[in-house]
């Protein structure tokens, strides 16, 4: 279940767990149940969630909206929508399957460097902050191929019903249990690699470092030589690594993120672009128009004004 906090023009949603189950940070529901929760159909409105949403399409056919890409849902349809990202359930009145809601936290502890970062989206390796930290980078939906999709879904039911045990009776591995077979079903459930598959080990390690970082201090430092000096690596070697994993330099990449939550900010409220500008670091708002022109190759305003056209 969740609960609604206040920010201008866009919903943020806080995971909030039923009574009994409060601790275990997961649980799972369905499509038929989120529009019974929602009568006055909040969900085809901007929401950023603080936790991670995991959707099946079993059956039926909709569309989702996330960071301002539209996705078609149809069966075998896989939503990840990842702590921070705005999106929008535009049309989903026919589509049944279940739904997955889990904090990041519950990973925490239950796979090691080479586990369930690849399911995370950005880099590959490094366990839950993979998953955590990729928020703004991992691919948002996907179709699980037809030989995986029985498979995904038995996980999904066996995650339900070891959450109904430990919830009827709580033991002192129930939450270990639900981050095993949770961190099973991501791996299973398979997101496009978002890394290239050449970059080297080592890259892929210091560029989720850089990703984590980056998603965690991109509103007050704009600079790669600050990240370098806080994860101990020169600025060539983020560079480096970066464009070996993703195709875009460090700075790129570090631009690209405080674009996107420009972005945001300009579409999903009214705030002045002076206060657009504060809230992604910028202490001047010419300094902050000229950064998004460019990079989006056009003013903050005029992209405001068509965003609100879409």
């Amino acid at each position: 279940m969740v609960e609604n906090g206040q920010a201008p023009g866009i919903r943020q949603v806080r995971y909030s767990p039923e009574a009994g189950s409060a601790g275990f940070g997961v649980e799972v529901l369905s499509f038929e149940r989120l529009r019974r929760m929602d009568r006055a159909r909040r969900r085809e409105r901007p929401q950023r969630p603080d936790f991670h949403v995991l959707a099946l399409v079993r059956s039926g056919s909709g569309r989702q909206v996330a960071d301002f890409v539209d996705h078609p849902l149809g069966e075998r349809s896989v939503v990840w929508i990842r702590p921070g990202v705005v999106h929008r359930w535009a049309e989903v009145d026919g589509v049944d399957g279940p739904l997955v809601l889990f904090e990041p936290e519950v990973l925490a502890g239950v796979v090691g460097a080479d586990g369930v970062a690849g399911v995370g989206g950005v880099a590959g390796v490094g366990g839950v902050a993979g998953v955590a930290g990729a928020a703004a980078f991992g691919a948002s939906c996907w179709q699980v191929g037809e030989e995986d999709w029985g498979l995904v879904l038995a996980g999904v039911e066996h995650l339900a019903q070891e959450h109904a045990a430990v919830v009827a009776r709580e033991e002192p591995f129930s939450r270990a249990l639900l981050g095993h077979l949770l961190a099973a079903l991501l791996l299973r459930v398979g997101p496009p690699e978002s890394v290239r598959p050449s970059a080297a080990a080592g890259d892929r390690e210091v560029f989720r470092r850089y990703c984590t970082a980056v998603e965690e201090g991109f509103t007050g430092r704009h600079h790669v030589a600050d990240y370098a000096r806080e994860l101990g690596y020169t600025v060539r070697t983020l560079t480096r690594a970066s464009r070996a994993a993703s195709g875009l330099g460090a700075k790129r990449l570090l631009d690209e993120r405080i674009l996107l939550e420009a972005k945001r900010l300009l579409a999903h409220t009214d705030l002045p672009l002076a206060r657009c500008a504060e809230r992604v670091g910028f202490d001047d708002a010419a300094n902050f128009a000229a950064f998004f022109r460019r990079l989006a190759g056009e003013s903050p305003g005029r992209w405001r004004e068509a965003a609100a056209g879409r």
